[in-house]
This record gives C-alpha cells, sequence and structure tokens, in this order.
C-alpha cells in the first residue's frame, strides 16, 4: 500500500509550521538523554541493575555486549527502553542472575560505555517501566529570527505538541514498515520474534500518526470530543471522562488530561460516537491491515495524542547555537517536539526531513 498519507512528514503541525532551520546532532553530545527510572532498586534480589552512560551506541547491541560478557542469554538482558544510538545517554539495564555473583564485564567498559553505578532489585527491568526522560539537546547553525522561536518555545510550553511517533520506530528508508506490512498479509501467528513485533509496531504506530494527524488538522488533537477516553499525563491507563464534569475543560488546559488515540488490534473499540468514526474511517483505507492485526492477536490499546513538554528552558549559547532543556514521559519521542520548533538538518548528512 502507498505508506506517504502515514508518515510523519504528511501530518500537519498543531502550532504552524516552524519559522526556522537548526542542526541536529552535529555530535552526538548535542543529543543527550537521561533516562528517569521513577522507582528506586531495592538493594536485594537476583536482577543486577547497572547505570550505564553510553555514547554512539545502540541499546539493543550494549544489551548483546552486557549478555556475551555475563555469560547468559540475551533474554536474560533488559532494559525499559530503546535510546537514540547518534546521542550521549545513560540509561539501566538489568542482568538475571540466580546465584547473585556479580559477573565480570570489564570487556564492555570502554571510552564509550561506561558504568555509572550498579546494584540489586527483586524483578527485571521491563520495557516501558521508567517514568521518563530528561533531555538536553543543541541546535546548531540555528536560522531564524530568535524572538518567533523563543515565542514559539512559550506556546510549547504551555498547550503542548502532538504526540506523533517518530521516524525511528519505522526503521531506515521505513524498512520496519515495509516489513510490517508483508507480515500482516501472511498467515497469522500468534508467536512472534523481537524483530516482528518491531515490525508490527511500525504499522500501528503510522496507522496511529494518520489518527492524530486527522485530529490535528480538524483543531481538536488537544480537546475531549463526544465518545472520548482521556488519559492522565504519564500514565498508560484511560478512563471514560463523565457527563456533565465541570472540571475537565480546566483539567485539559492544565495538561493534566489528554484525549487518547488507537493502536489497533483485537478487542472492541474503547471509544463511541464521533471519535469511533474517525477512528474506523481510517481503519478503513489499510486494506485490510488493521483486521490483520487482530488476527496477529495484537491486543488494542490507547495512546495520548497530546504530549507535554515538561521542565522546559533554553538558552544561546551564541548567536546561532540553542541549548534546550526538557522532560517527556515514557514512550515519547524528542523529535515531535523539535518538528514544532524548528525544519532540522541532519548534521551528518545534508538534509533531514521534518519528522
Amino acid at each position: 500500500m502507498d505508506w506517504t498519507p502515514y508518515l510523519l512528514p504528511a501530518q500537519p503541525f498543531a502550532h504552524g509550521a516552524p519559522l526556522a532551520l537548526a542542526t541536529l546532532r552535529a555530535a552526538p553530545e548535542d543529543f543527550q538523554v537521561e533516562e528517569r527510572l521513577g522507582f528506586l532498586p531495592s538493594g536485594e534480589g537476583e536482577h543486577l541493575f547497572l547505570l550505564i552512560r553510553k555514547r554512539g551506541q545502540n541499546t539493543a547491541w550494549v544489551a548483546s555486549q552486557l549478555a556475551r560478557a555475563a555469560g547468559v542469554r540475551e533474554d536474560a538482558v533488559s532494559y525499559a527502553g530503546l535510546k537514540d544510538r547518534r546521542a550521549v545517554t545513560t540509561q539501566w539495564f538489568s542482568i538475571h542472575i540466580p546465584d547473585r555473583r556479580p559477573p565480570d564485564l570489564a570487556s564492555v567498559w570502554n571510552d564509550d560505555i561506561e558504568l555509572l553505578e550498579q546494584t540489586w532489585n527483586n524483578r527485571k527491568l521491563r520495557r516501558g517501566a521508567h517514568q521518563g526522560n530528561a533531555f538536553v539537546i543543541t541546535l546548531r547553525d540555528v536560522e531564524g529570527d530568535r524572538e518567533w522561536l523563543e515565542e514559539r518555545l512559550r506556546l510549547i510550553a504551555a498547550l503542548g505538541v502532538p504526540n506523533y511517533i517518530g521516524p525511528q520506530r519505522f526503521g531506515h528508508d521505513n524498512a520496519n514498515l515495509v516489513a510490517g506490512e508483508a507480515l500482516l498479509r501472511g498467515p497469522a501467528r500468534r508467536r512472534l520474534n523481537n524483530r516482528e513485533g518491531l515490525m508490527l509496531s511500525a504499522v500501528r504506530s503510522a496507522f496511529f500518526n494518520r489518527v492524530l494527524g486527522e485530529r490535528v488538522a480538524q483543531g481538536h488533537w488537544n480537546a475531549c470530543l463526544p465518545g472520548d477516553v482521556l488519559m492522565l499525563d504519564g500514565r498508560g491507563s484511560f478512563f471514560r471522562p463523565e457527563a456533565g464534569d465541570a472540571a475537565l475543560a480546566e483539567r485539559l488546559a492544565r495538561l493534566e488530561l489528554h484525549p487518547t488515540g488507537p493502536l489497533f488490534g483485537k478487542g472492541l473499540p474503547a471509544v463511541s460516537d464521533v471519535v469511533l468514526a474517525l477512528e474506523q474511517e481510517v481503519a478503513a483505507g489499510t486494506d485490510g491491515l488493521v483486521d490483520a492485526m487482530a488476527r496477529f492477536g495484537l491486543d488494542a490499546q490507547r495512546r495520548a495524542l497530546r504530549l507535554g513538554v515538561g521542565e522546559l528552558g533554553w538558552s544561546w549559547l551564541a548567536p546561532d547555537v540553542l541549548s534546550l532543556r526538557f522532560a517527556l514521559a515514557s514512550g515519547a519521542f524528542a523529535t515531535s517536539a523539535l518538528r514544532e520548533l524548528t525544519t532540522l538538518r541532519d548534521g551528518n548528512a545534508e538534509a533531514l526531513p521534518v519528522e
């Protein structure tokens, strides 16, 4: 099928197209991410927790190196979330060690992979278990009016941005998306490996972005429509609001609550009325792929349509160098915030599409 309408460059902006241009990732240090776990490891148990700072390294690859050095299967090593490779990132890993004998991991550490802390915990680190991530991002070669940029930043802080799923999910040249379609057009299977799970996640993400894009275009991506279900900021569960709730509009305005969009799968729709009609319209245009996801056993889920950009601050390091600091909930993409601010050049390529 033609994926062009589902890709991020085709989706509308909430606050208007950006009037600035900047270079992202001229060096890994220009994109710094610190994982916020949201809980303290117990110090007990058979899961070794490692806080690691890595530079220019893929999360899954580091996990494989930990498994090799520890002499365990790769599925004995866990992490809460994938982090950008072209960055300096700090995140937790866990290794299941039933006998609690700390392995010799000296072969893993180098100038680009550094151990900061280690402790024990009663449970493994599960995907999505972290509270969120803090970012320090440096934009270079900034072209645009400074007053406009700072006004747009204030708008983003006050109103949030559409919670689009970033291009990392779709793979290089959208390879995950194409492979996911091919998988869904084959025989249905309930047991999938990690790679196949990523493929189907890419397809679901593209459909979510399309629903969100429709609501942005219609001007109600941040409002509660008839039939909506809402999600507390930073939480995964959702609820149906009570009719006539006088505090609802105020809580939406404070970014405490967000309307949600679908991650399609099996199960009865959570929404109704005009929201259900919109989501069914998108599903009907997927040439049967939404139905196939249900046959593959994916449970229907919901994701917030709006992303609050917390703790947003900025400073000018030079007339054309802008440093940004902000925090996002787990599962959110920094590119969703940057997309509303500036068109991006890639520091390692001639041009980067706005994603």
